[in-house]
């Protein structure tokens, strides 16, 4: 271990050393963080009771949800997925954000603070004060927040065209709740979009970002906000150089909007497309164009039903041309309410329809909360929740139509004596599919004379036990 802990300090010093964005400011960026870092803050969130269930999950499900998670897009503190690791012990999550106005308005992100029972902010000469949430906007991952403190040092939010791929960048936020922290890169690359936020044209970074930078400020030389830290790639859970930021612009225009109305309307067609191939633009209108989205489905209770159909491809929006990769931003930017010309191939034929456009739902809460306390069964002396079908999925049991999560075992109980496992999923008692938490909560005590039979699916396999009373035979 120690030697390993050399390496990586001298390979960070190395970094360091040749890093081009360290070289290109004389003296380093001491005096723009000296500026700018009395304005960022940390924002500490008491997070809402889990549910009995989605503990349950959790403890069954530990290792394997490190190991299948590590190499898909990991939000920075929070995101749904995730088992943060920024959790401290009294119950609360931190995050990072910035103030941009002296009268106490601070941006951070949406995920940080979903879900929240309390929201403080902890300011930079040591105060934490009670945050007010004025809005969230789902699209674009922005949270505003609103404290009571007296004049505060504000950011200013600048614009992220100002600054070339290559030109330096600082981040600054509070990384595993380890207290404020600076580092900083290069921009690398602008206008990326992410599978989970197609929305959003992404600045990208090689300034490393971590768990609990989320919300932070990312800033160019001058100290102007360019971006809003919001995600990282990594197949590790740590910094490998590939973070990602909300532009300026975007953030600007959504507070405006988050501050006069607390939410942000966006357009919706309600409908799923693919990539269009030549093969696919052969077979539907006989050319190997491969222009246009190809719709694959209408959702039933959309805007769009018995307008689009599933097999159209649509072409264009209005008079802008649209693609698989381009559609999502552009139905976000159309008016809810409103009806808009588009244009379409519909078996082989091109045609103009009108299009009447929808207001974007926000994403449901996480299901695996859903659900409150358990319930205890006293006669197999453990508890149990109801499994949604979010949580069977999670026990690779998607297969089920229904079952109870084991939530807690007594030592020596009869649930435990016969195997059973927190995290068990128990779809059966004897020959009775068990449908709700009732169906279970009233059996008779077993015995080894009369014993309960349960079916139970551990790890994505079924089996039967037989509850008795006395350790398994």
């Amino acid at each position: 271990m120690r030697v390993r802990q050399v390496v990586l300090a001298v390979a960070s010093t190395v970094s360091q050393l040749v890093h081009p964005a360290a070289a290109a400011i004389p003296g380093g960026y001491a005096v723009i963080v000296q500026q700018a870092a009395p304005s960022v803050v940390t924002v500490l969130v008491e997070e809402q009771g889990e549910s009995a269930g989605q503990r349950a999950v959790e403890r069954a499900t530990a290792d394997t949800q490190y190991n299948d998670m590590r190499v898909f897009m990991r939000r920075m503190l929070s995101g749904l997925d995730s088992n943060n690791p920024v959790s401290t012990k009294t119950g609360y999550t931190l995050g990072s954000g910035f103030i941009i106005r002296a009268d106490g308005l601070i941006v951070s992100n949406r995920h940080v603070v979903e879900g929240a029972r309390t929201v403080r902010v902890k300011l930079s000469d040591g105060r934490v004060i009670p945050a007010r949430v004025l809005g969230v906007d789902a699209t674009t991952d922005i949270a505003l927040l609103k404290v009571s403190a007296g004049p505060l040092p504000a950011l200013r939010l600048g614009s992220s065209h100002v600054i070339s791929v290559g030109d330096p960048v600082i981040a600054i936020g509070n990384p595993f709740g380890l207290g404020q922290s600076v580092t900083a890169g290069i921009l690398s690359a602008r206008a990326r979009t992410l599978e989970q936020d197609p929305y959003i044209d992404f600045l990208q970074t090689d300034a490393a970002i971590n768990f609990g930078n989320s919300g932070g400020p990312l800033l160019s030389t001058d100290g102007a906000v360019v971006g809003v830290t919001s995600a990282l790639l990594s197949p590790s859970g740590g910094s490998v150089g590939l973070g990602f930021a909300i532009p300026a612009e975007t953030v600007a225009a959504v507070v405006a909007e988050l501050e006069a109305h607390g939410r942000v309307n966006r357009g919706y067609l309600g409908i799923t497309v693919q990539a269009m191939t030549p093969a696919l633009g052969q077979a539907i209108s006989g050319r190997d164009t491969i222009a246009g989205a190809l719709i694959t489905a209408v959702d039933p209770q959309g805007p769009s039903v018995e307008i689009l159909h599933a097999g159209d491809v649509l072409l264009s929006i209005g008079a802008t041309p649209v693609t698989f990769e381009s559609l999502g931003k552009v139905a976000v930017r159309l008016t809810p309410g409103t009806t808009v010309g588009a244009s379409l191939v519909r078996s082989g034929v091109q045609q103009s329809i009108a299009l009447k456009i929808g207001l974007l739902p926000d994403p449901p809460a996480n299901p695996l909360h859903a659900g409150g306390r358990d319930t205890w069964v006293p006669n197999l002396e453990l508890g149990v929740d109801n499994a949604t079908t979010e949580i069977r999925m999670a026990l690779k049991a998607q297969d089920e139509v229904s079952g109870l999560i084991v939530t807690q075992l007594r030592p020596n109980g009869a649930g435990a004596l016969a195997g059973l496992k927190i995290g068990d999923l128990i779809t059966h008692a004897g020959s009775k599919r068990l449908q709700d938490v009732a169906d279970l909560a009233t059996v008779s005590t077993p015995s080894s004379k009369l014993p309960l039979l349960l079916r139970v699916v551990r790890d994505g396999s079924p089996g039967f036990i037989a509850v008795t009373g006395s350790e398994e035979q």
